[in-house]
């Protein structure tokens, strides 16, 4: 069996403790529903800013070429910013729909 790590400032159970006594809570509501969820990307995302910002995360990581030098892990990493965005598109087209309007999905481009 391997010793701990010395280095490491703080353990798993550290880490713990600091969840349990914190004063400060940065995520003390409880996590939307997806429903819940789909309604707030499209309050976020529905004005022109909002739909500049999707453009930026597009332009950023949908449209994003990567060359043949590109690393695993950079690989790995940038498919996981694409799947993010991908999924931003997708709650808000599904917050759309509920709320009777039609959203492109990413792969349709968008509409000005």
């Amino acid at each position: 069996m391997q010793t701990p790590n010395t280095d490491w400032p703080w353990g798993p159970d550290d880490a713990l403790a600091i969840g349990r006594t914190s004063q400060r809570k940065p995520f003390a509501d409880p996590p939307p529903s997806q429903e819940q969820a789909a309604a707030l990307a499209v309050r976020c995302f529905r004005g022109q800013d909002g739909r500049r910002f999707l453009a930026y995360l597009r332009a950023l990581t949908l449209d994003r070429a990567l060359g043949p030098e590109a690393s695993d892990a950079v690989l790995r990493h940038v498919e996981g910013q694409r799947q993010l965005v991908r999924h931003i598109y997708n709650l808000t087209a599904a917050g759309q729909v509920a709320a009777g309007a039609i959203s492109p999905t990413p792969d349709q481009g968008e509409t000005t």
